[in-house]
């Protein structure tokens, strides 16, 4: 037999046989239709319950394999709020679909988490002074564009911007993924440069995720904050919660902190958890 494929063309004739009622000639059929063939004169030497529970352990570990691959992208944001939380930044998913309109392009309007972070200064004198002179200057908020993987030139491009367009209002704007492809490294450095959105490799340990080039700041843009607390009601809520903390008498800071907390996106407490998280969205711990 001269074939190109030898072992499809074996099997073929085997099946010939078969259909034949050649009785020299047996098979087992697997599930995804493929045989195993045998002689039948060797069908006693052969343990056929083993060999299909081996077909079995066959198909279970191939479905475990695509089924490794499958996690949303969504599935990712306790593992970035998480990271957040470990810099002492408290984040909030903000969902596109919940915003007010019809406008099928608000994918390039809302970023799809928002953070802030509190200057903590020492001394409570400090702090006082600090806030008289510019609230502004006592917390920074950023946004986060968060991908599943980005393998290509193209991918990288179409994420990068759309980070850029969500994150025009905040002082650090940042493109958040699980994987990104190696190649990608020079381009990454050319959009960082020019553009100055951040780009942050995301971790299945959240606390390993890694900031692969820092975010540029810029200023508050509260037209753009204006439109989307108009559209977003969480996103709104984000914003009431923050001027509280900014606001808030020193006997009351504690509780409105406690306010936000709760408010914002829940996040991991221990390694056992995480663990159990991404065994359970199959997250891959290893890349």
């Amino acid at each position: 037999m001269n074939g190109k494929t030898p072992a499809s063309t074996i099997s073929a004739k085997l099946g010939d046989f078969i259909r034949d009622g050649d009785s020299r000639v047996k098979r087992i059929k697997r599930s995804n239709g493929i045989y195993y063939y045998y002689l039948t004169k060797n069908e006693k030497e052969i343990d056929l319950e083993l060999l299909n529970q081996n077909n079995k352990d066959i198909e279970e570990k191939e479905v475990q394999i695509v089924k490794s691959k499958v996690y949303e992208e969504r599935d990712l944001h306790k593992l970035l709020s998480s990271y957040l939380k470990n810099s002492d930044t408290y984040s909030k998913t903000i969902f596109h679909e919940q915003s007010n309109g019809k406008d099928s392009n608000q994918i390039w309007t809302h970023p799809d988490i928002i953070g802030i972070k509190f200057l903590n200064l020492q001394s409570k004198i400090s702090q006082n002074f600090l806030k008289s002179i510019n609230r502004v200057d006592t917390f920074k908020l950023s946004s986060y564009e968060l991908k599943r993987e980005i393998n290509s030139d193209s991918e990288l491009k179409k994420a990068y911007f759309q980070a850029v367009s969500n994150s025009s209002w905040a002082n650090y704007g940042y493109l958040v993924a699980f994987e990104f492809s190696d190649s990608l490294k020079e381009e990454m450095t050319r959009l960082n440069q020019s553009f100055g959105i951040g780009i942050i490799e995301l971790n299945a340990n959240p606390y390993q995720s890694k900031v692969l080039f820092p975010a540029v700041y810029r200023e508050l843009d509260f037209k753009t904050i204006d439109k989307l607390c108009k559209i977003n009601r969480e996103f709104e809520r984000f914003i009431e919660q923050t001027e509280k903390i900014l606001t808030a008498s020193e006997k009351y800071v504690s509780g409105v902190e406690k306010e936000l907390d709760e408010f914002c996106d829940r996040y991991f407490l221990n390694d056992t958890e995480i663990e159990k998280y991404c065994k359970e969205k199959n997250i891959p711990s290893e890349k």
